[in-house]
């Protein structure tokens, strides 16, 4: 039996997305021994971390504009060797600048490599099921997170920092590398499909940006974003302050995340039966209803519950956006339309963690945090539910 090999190009993005993503996005992990060893504050540390969301997004811009023009395998080579060479320069640092500049510029425009060429390329290669699709090669990066973060770890047990991150390194480059050649661009005819008379709607990149669905699209990912990342970032935090032991705390976030992964197939599933619009409004309810229930939780056994429930939601509505973006504009420009929300989206969650550090710093606690997310996840889900499909760009239509 032969297999369609769309799928051996979602199981090449879910290994390259599990490890380039997982890998960029595990600062935190080197947070506490790296202000040790080398005398930095956290504060200065975790700055990479906001360099790393903001070079990300622009990367995501650039990365998908040169795989529409290039095709997706080029970028991903780039991509895999820029973060494994960064990460192995980072490893050797003496300055803060340096390390900010190599985790975080670097990380962050590697990482851009990696997620809209990616998502991009699996929503050309499906018709009938694109949304499990692009919610499969999004949820290697959920995984990602689960599963780097304790790899670091265990290296730093027997060695420091440095090894550490040297070696993930070295992975980046064995694994990202090789499995980037078996990325293949879509045949055309695949872009075709019952309701699909053509997939080019007929819009420039420029012509996409300027329309108010793409504002629409875009604002609705900055809000959830937004939403969602100061609650995710302070949750142990939050926890303990509530009277959770640090380890169980650290293991409700661990929930949380694995709870994504299930979110993000789920949700794919249930925007190819139902359309990725109902779905994604759906689900940024259950995520704002989730962020304002954390105010009144206290106990572990209340935190795992609604670590589910929150982890479902917000894992489970990142694929959507590329779907709509995919049915609103087609698939020729999407690497670069998909690349430019996804850059709005980065400023949300680089904001978010800030947000909740001020909040807690002027307050004294979270409770603003978790009543002004669900605000913004509230506004996400209002707009969301007014989209409406762009006319076809006008030089496309004939008389």
């Amino acid at each position: 039996m032969k297999i369609f090999y769309g799928w051996v190009v979602v199981a090449a993005g879910f290994v390259i997305t599990c490890i380039g993503l997982g890998t960029a996005m595990s600062l935190g992990v080197f947070l506490q021994p790296i202000a040790t060893a080398m005398g930095w504050s956290r504060t200065e540390v975790s700055s990479a971390a906001v360099l790393t969301f903001l070079s990300m997004g622009a990367g995501s811009f650039f990365w998908g504009a040169i795989s529409d023009r290039f095709g997706t395998r080029s970028v991903l080579l780039c991509g895999g060797l820029l973060l494994g060479c960064g990460l192995m320069a980072a490893s050797q640092v003496t300055q803060l600048w340096q390390f900010q500049m190599l985790w975080g510029l670097c990380g962050g425009l590697a990482a851009g490599a990696f997620f809209a060429p990616l998502t991009a390329i699996a929503s050309r290669w499906f018709v009938r099921h694109r949304s499990l699709a692009v919610a499969l090669i999004t949820s290697g990066m959920g995984l990602g997170s689960m599963v780097i973060g304790p790899m670091a770890r265990a290296i730093m047990t027997v060695s420091d920092w440095r090894a550490a991150m040297f070696d993930l390194g070295v992975l980046a480059l064995v694994v990202v590398l090789p499995t980037s050649l078996l990325v293949r661009n879509a045949p055309v005819a695949t872009g075709t499909g019952p309701g699909e008379a053509s997939d080019d709607r007929g819009f420039t990149v420029a012509e996409a940006l300027r329309t108010p669905q793409f504002a629409a699209v875009a604002g609705t990912f900055f809000a959830c974003c937004f939403a969602h990342s100061g609650p995710i970032f302070h949750m142990i935090s939050y926890a303990i302050d509530c009277g959770v032991a640090p380890m169980t705390a650290a293991t409700v976030l661990g929930t949380a995340g694995v709870a994504s992964l299930f979110g993000r197939i789920v949700f794919g599933l249930m925007a190819d039966r139902f359309g990725a619009k109902p779905t994604l409004v759906g689900g940024l309810l259950l995520q704002a209803a989730s962020i304002q229930v954390y105010y009144f939780v206290r106990s572990p056994e209340a935190f795992y519950a609604i670590g589910m429930v929150f982890g479902l939601s917000y894992g489970g509505v990142m694929p959507l956006y590329a779907i709509l973006i995919r049915s609103y504009f087609g698939a020729r420009i999407m690497g670069a339309v998909f690349g430019a929300a996804v850059m709005t989206s980065t400023i949300g969650m680089a904001v978010g963690p800030w947000a909740g550090g001020y909040i807690f710093d002027h307050f004294g606690g979270y409770g603003w945090l978790y009543i002004g997310s669900c605000a913004i996840g509230l506004g996400g889900a209002a707009i969301a539910f007014a989209f409406r499909p762009p006319a076809v760009a006008p030089r496309m239509q004939f008389a």
